[in-house]
């Protein structure tokens, strides 16, 4: 099978504090990859199929980067995306002690923007706008 490189127009990025246990990392980032999935439905690719017929989930349709940063490069991130407008998803250290969604959005619901004890985020958006906001933040390893 012959791959050929393909450059895409925007980006998605997940940027996770730096401070999270393994677990936590992995949680927060699959909530974070789905609010992004969910809201921007073009990044998401078609249904696999394989050799045998068997049918499986379609996935993104193109790679998500995973950034670590601190705290206050989290929250810096955080306004940078705010200022652009970019859709994102945000995980607050409260989201690990609620069970289920309607409890999220509330606990969300009951913190100032300013306020929000931010564990991760995910954007999608342009290039240069997610680099924009991801500056700062280096690759996770």
């Amino acid at each position: 099978m012959e791959s050929e490189t393909v450059r895409f127009d925007t980006k998605i990025a997940v940027l996770l504090r730096d401070d999270l246990l393994v677990w936590q990392r992995l949680n927060v980032t699959a909530f974070l990859v789905g609010g992004v999935g969910a809201a921007v439905p073009e990044v998401i690719g078609e249904p696999y199929r394989d050799a045998d017929g068997g049918t499986y989930l379609p996935m993104f349709r193109q790679p998500v980067l995973v950034f670590e940063a601190s705290k206050e490069q989290l929250s810096a991130a955080h306004g940078r995306a705010m200022s652009r407008e970019l859709p994102m998803s945000i995980f607050t250290s409260d989201l690990f002690g609620t069970g289920h969604d309607a409890a999220n959005r509330a606990a969300v619901r009951a913190v100032g923007t300013a306020a929000l004890d931010l564990v991760g985020i995910a954007v999608h958006g342009p290039r240069n706008a997610v680099d924009r906001v991801t500056k700062g933040a280096r690759m996770h390893p």
